[in-house]
Parts: C-alpha cells; structure tokens; sequence
C-alpha cells in the first residue's frame, strides 16, 4: 500500500513538473539561454529588446517605404506607386524591419502559438505611431476562416486589442475575408494585386466618416492591406492608417532567416514570407 501510494505521488510531481514546464519553460524560445524569471513570455528580455525600430532618411511620405536616395520621390515625398492612387491608405507606419530578430518573435507568435506575445509586439506597434495621430477605430485584417481554424487565432485581432487597449480605442471586426487566397510569397506586384481582388467585404458598415487604423503583422508591397482599404473606402472612411509590426526592407537583399520551432529545431524561410 505504501509502495503504490509513493508511486501515485511520484506520477503526480512529474505530471504537475511538466506542466509547470510548459507553461513557464526555463529556456528562452530564440536564443536558448535559462530564463532568469517566471513568465508566460517564453523569450528572455535580450531578445524582447533586441528588434529595433526602423530608421529611414529617404521614405514615402505616405506608405514609408524606404529608399536608398530621393530619386524615386516627387517634391512632395510621395513614391510612384502611391503616386497610381491604387494603395487606398491614407498612411503606413510600421515598427521595425522584418530582420532576424524580429521575423523571429513573429513566427513563435504566429505558428508557434505563442499568443501571449501579443502585448509585447504591440508595444512595439504603438512606439511606431507618431503622438499626434488620432483614430475612432482600431481595425484587425481578417483571416480566412479556413486559416483561422487551423492557426486557432488571428493574429492581427490579438495585437488589435492590445493596440486599442493601450491607445483607448475601440476595437471591431469591421472588415472580413470572403475568399481564401494563394500565399503572395513569390508574386509579382500585379500578381499579388489579383490574388487578394474581391477578397474583402466589409462586415460592419458603421464606418462612415470614422479614422480607421487597420492592423497587419507584416507588410511586404502593400497589396493585401490596399485591398481591404478599397472596400473601407467604399464604405466612406474618413481617414485609413495602417499599422504593421514589421515590413520587407527593400534597401537590404532577400537573405534566409532561422526560426525555432515547437521540436527546436530550425527552419530557413525566405525574407518576406507572410
């Protein structure tokens, strides 16, 4: 009887040790090393720290994209391809450059479920807006319904909360994705454009007249967000700004990134994936 008292007892302590395990693990997640504390972020303070905003001297002064020179931009700031009118966003602002560091904390978010990531991410987010921007609504881009249920969550729908928590504004599903569509990663501009046409439909129309701040996680050329500000647009928005985590860094070449994964191994992906 004692024998299989101590048994039970021992069963218990490794059941409650791996679990306890699991929730707070004791390696940071990117860089391996012991976590010096308890948390429900499984990423040490170094690599929290490590993304660092990004810093242009030459960028469009309506979607941010950055260039090496001003030869691309027209006396009044503007790129050629806001220039088209096609982009349907008033402005872009994004936090960081999709590097290592950053790519990294975005894929344990996204596809390692690390959800509680979320409000250091957003965190970020928000240190990418400048002071003065004033918004009625926070906007989360939509997954299709097929992705969500295989992700378990939408990303951009997390950060948007945390966004509107910190900022004081409300946060609603406004817009959603009627139709699935191919991964852009490898399309063309125009490629890109086609593949997300008709993929939005607004699913709240009280809109009218309201600043928008639509939140993505990464922005690549800006098709997918042009395309769910179409249809805002139509709806009579006021103003549309664009908040992304991260965007591809065209003044840098393509380069692999390594990302850990759930079986701690690593995984090459090309820059601008998402």
């Amino acid at each position: 009887m004692i024998i299989r008292q101590s048994l039970v007892l021992d069963g218990l302590r490794w059941g409650f040790a791996r679990l306890f395990q699991q929730i707070f693990p004791a390696d940071c997640a990117i860089c391996q090393e012991p976590l010096q504390n308890i948390s429900r972020i499984p990423v040490c303070p170094s690599c929290l720290d490590a993304p660092q905003p990004l810093v242009a001297e030459h960028a469009c002064q309506q979607c941010q994209t950055a260039f090496l020179n001003d030869f691309p931009l027209r006396p009044d700031g503007i790129c050629p391809l806001c220039r088209t009118g096609e982009t349907y966003f008033d402005r872009v602002y994004s936090y960081g450059s999709y590097d290592q560091s950053l790519a990294r904390l975005l894929h344990l978010f996204k596809y390692g479920r690390i959800k509680t990531l979320a409000e250091p991410l957003a965190r970020m987010m928000v240190r990418g807006l400048p002071s003065q921007e004033q918004f009625d609504l926070v906007v989360p881009m939509p997954l299709h319904w097929k992705k969500q249920l295989l992700r378990g969550f939408n990303q951009s729908e997390l950060l948007s909360r945390e966004i509107g928590r910190r900022l004081g504004v409300p946060v609603i599903p406004a817009l959603k994705r009627i139709r699935s569509t191919d991964v852009q990663a490898g399309l063309t501009l125009s490629q890109r454009r086609k593949n997300v046409q008709g993929a939005f439909q607004v699913s709240d129309t009280n809109i009218q007249g309201k600043k928008i701040l639509l939140i993505d996680d990464v922005l690549t050329t800006g098709a997918t967000v042009s395309a769910a500000a179409k249809v805002l647009r139509k709806q009579g928005t006021a103003r549309i700004t664009v908040l992304t985590l991260a965007r591809v860094d065209r003044r840098m070449p393509s380069m692999l990134v390594s990302y850990p994964t759930s079986s701690h191994q690593t995984k090459a992906v090309s820059s601008g994936v998402f």
